[in-house]
């Protein structure tokens, strides 16, 4: 009696003292996982597919990507914040993330300075203005053209907040002119509206919009940011008289206090050996996504009820009112 109290004493003694960290420098010992806040097929999940190949050859131990999509991404990143901070859990985040969400939802769950470990940049990228084939306007003088007729202007992009609806309103705030946005639930389902001819006009992230514009499925209309080395006849919007030339970068983050020594090692040392996506790297983007391929056909979308990056950020707005643009809509 006395030796199974005495064990079952000792057995909640053991079980109450804390857990030793792993020591960094054993790092990584079992798989990790890359949580990605966007829809497979997309942008930001080609890039993290990419790194994760990249990372799991440099550190020997296995990457799974998890794909927790919603709310521009925000959903998915406040999920790794409440992560563990060990190494295990990582993402890769953005402009959408990190920058426009906390500055148009009011009670975002997340701090994006405070929440997250930022282990290293691993690249930039631009966003395109692309266009059915048959669309009125071939730059950004022949949408300004149509625009000011008058007429109405659908464009899509891949939500509320998204880099997509940034690149269209600093088009319009630039240059005086009125488009409807109308966000989708993902950028595969925008993409393959925009292929099915459902929407004329759409913003696209360079994954998605390269091997579409490549094979004459879609054309381009112009860069946001800098002039890509995956569609070099491209000209950005600063070359067309919009006043916007940065790039869009990408970074890996992982749940705030991360270890410094895991840090380094994750992304392969201090200098980092992930593929950038940019340059050959932005090229390798766009040839992996494209065994991804959108499917042609209609998508589901959504219309907020208000223009600008905080359409619908107040209370229920964001949801939007369903609703199916007109066939091949333009001015």
């Amino acid at each position: 009696m006395l030796r199974t109290v005495t064990l079952s004493f000792l057995a909640l003694l053991s079980a109450a003292l804390p857990v030793r960290a792993e020591d960094p420098a054993a790092y990584p010992t079992h798989k990790i996982r890359m949580l990605l806040p966007y829809a497979a097929g997309g942008g930001g999940d080609v890039v993290g597919r990419l790194l994760a190949d990249r990372m799991g050859k440099t550190l020997g131990q296995s990457i799974y990507i998890e794909n927790h999509t919603g709310a521009a991404g925000t959903l998915g990143t406040q999920m790794v914040a409440a992560s563990p901070n060990d190494g295990y859990t990582i993402t890769v985040g953005g402009m959408t993330t990190h920058v426009l969400a906390p500055a148009i939802y009011p009670k975002l769950a997340y701090d994006p300075i405070k929440d997250f470990t930022t282990i290293g940049r691993v690249g930039t990228s631009s966003i395109m203005l692309v266009a059915t084939k048959d669309f009125s306007a071939n730059d950004i003088k022949g949408l300004i053209a149509l625009a000011k007729k008058g007429e109405p202007i659908q464009y899509g992009s891949w939500g509320v907040g998204s880099t997509g609806q940034f690149c269209a309103e600093i088009l319009m705030q630039q240059r005086g002119i009125k488009m409807d946005h109308v966000p989708f639930n993902g950028i595969a389902k925008l993409a393959g509206d925009l292929l099915g001819g459902h929407i004329s006009l759409a913003t696209l992230d360079m994954a998605t919009a390269t091997p579409l514009v490549k094979d004459g499925s879609i054309k381009a209309l112009a860069a946001c940011g800098e002039r890509s080395p995956s569609l070099p006849d491209v000209a950005s919007y600063k070359e067309q008289g919009v006043a916007f030339d940065r790039s869009l970068s990408w970074a890996m983050y992982a749940p705030a206090g991360l270890a410094e020594p895991v840090a380094k090692k994750a992304l392969g040392g201090p200098e980092g050996r992930a593929r950038r996506c940019r340059g050959e790297g932005e090229a390798a983007c766009a040839r992996h996504h494209a065994a991804i391929r959108p499917r042609r056909g209609a998508a589901r979308h959504q219309r907020p009820r208000h223009r600008g990056l905080e359409a619908g950020c107040q209370g229920r707005g964001h949801r939007g009112q369903v609703n199916r643009p007109r066939r091949g809509a333009r001015a």
